[in-house]
């Protein structure tokens, strides 16, 4: 019987994940697929932990890693694909954002021989405009700008065939933007389009902050096109600069200059402000080469929770923590 890892990354979900549990099994229960709910525990420091100690007690189907620390959505999304077992693995949000109902057809999709089936959100209910139109202009820009295609309204809510995790397990930047690794793999994909509903309960740990990262993650992983941006502004700020001298020359021998410190100090600001610009471009791409040359693990796990752990298998696989 094919088997179906569900990967789900947690943080202080406590109120959610007790009815995400329940409802994933009343959508694969009457599937012919054996199948596991894993659940990564990103460091919550709410009952998350509790609730599903008590889950996997009660259901063999359910299964938990508990992470040493806090380490991003897509770091514990990683660690739930580096301990997925399944034939096909899955791995979506537990606040039922991401529908259980779209299970079957994902498994469907796989079954006809996609290797990654892709779920696009339409929309989202009770999303604020800011954030409906900062999403969308978003992927356009990232679009522009990357040197691989990103799904427009694509999320971490994926089906992936077993030869699509074992590839995505040699990616091991730190800076980690999955969507942009999935859609630079190739392999056969395809769509499936859903409209997020709203959260059960709780509120989004996604705060601006963190979309920013999340955002500057994708742009700077997947494009060198900020640098090459500050080069041409650089340039064009160097124009600008001549031009400047020869008006300044022009006015000089008509004998119309009038001394002043406004132009000098615009002059100073324009240029300090650009090479500013420039040397903090630099400076995040400087920073990412120095985060991934310490070499350093993604994720340290406080304790595996799993029935079976499937260690030796995963390292035969190549997997590097």
């Amino acid at each position: 019987m094919k088997r179906i890892s569900i990967v789900v990354p947690v943080y202080n979900e406590a109120e959610n994940i007790a009815h995400f549990a329940r409802s994933v099994a009343a959508v694969m229960e009457p599937l012919p697929y054996a199948y596991e709910l894993l659940f990564v525990d990103d460091g919550s420091r709410d009952r998350t932990r509790e609730i599903l100690m008590e889950l996997g007690a009660a259901d063999e189907h359910v299964q938990s890693i508990f992470l040493a620390r806090n380490s991003g959505h897509q770091i514990a999304l990683t660690c739930g694909i580096d301990h997925a077992d399944g034939d096909a693995v899955i791995t979506m949000d537990g606040d039922m954002q991401h529908p259980p109902e779209l299970l079957p057809e994902l498994i469907g999709k796989w079954e006809e021989g996609f290797d990654i089936v892709q779920t696009v959100r339409l929309t989202t209910e009770g999303a604020s405009l800011f954030k409906r139109l900062t999403s969308k202009y978003y992927y356009r820009l990232l679009n522009l700008l990357a040197n691989v295609e990103i799904q427009e309204g694509g999320s971490d809510f994926r089906l992936m065939d077993r030869k699509a995790v074992l590839a995505l397990r040699r990616y091991r930047e730190h800076a980690r933007f999955i969507r942009g690794i999935v859609g630079a793999m190739g392999f056969r994909k395809t769509q499936v389009e859903f409209v997020a509903q709203e959260r059960f309960a709780g509120r989004s740990k996604f705060s601006l902050h963190k979309m920013i990262s999340f955002a500057l993650d994708g742009i700077l992983a997947y494009s060198v096109q900020p640098l090459r941006a500050a080069f041409y502004v650089g340039v064009l700020s160097a124009f600008f600069a001549v031009a400047l001298f020869l008006h300044v020359l022009f006015e000089t021998l008509r004998g119309e200059t009038v001394p002043g410190w406004s132009t000098i100090v615009v002059c100073c600001a324009f240029f300090g402000g650009m090479q500013m610009m420039m040397l903090g471009i630099c400076g995040e791409y400087i920073a990412r080469v120095l985060q991934e040359v310490k070499n350093r693990p993604l994720y340290l796990i406080a304790q595996d929770n799993r029935r079976n752990p499937t260690e030796n298998r995963i390292a035969a696989e190549g997997r590097e923590v």
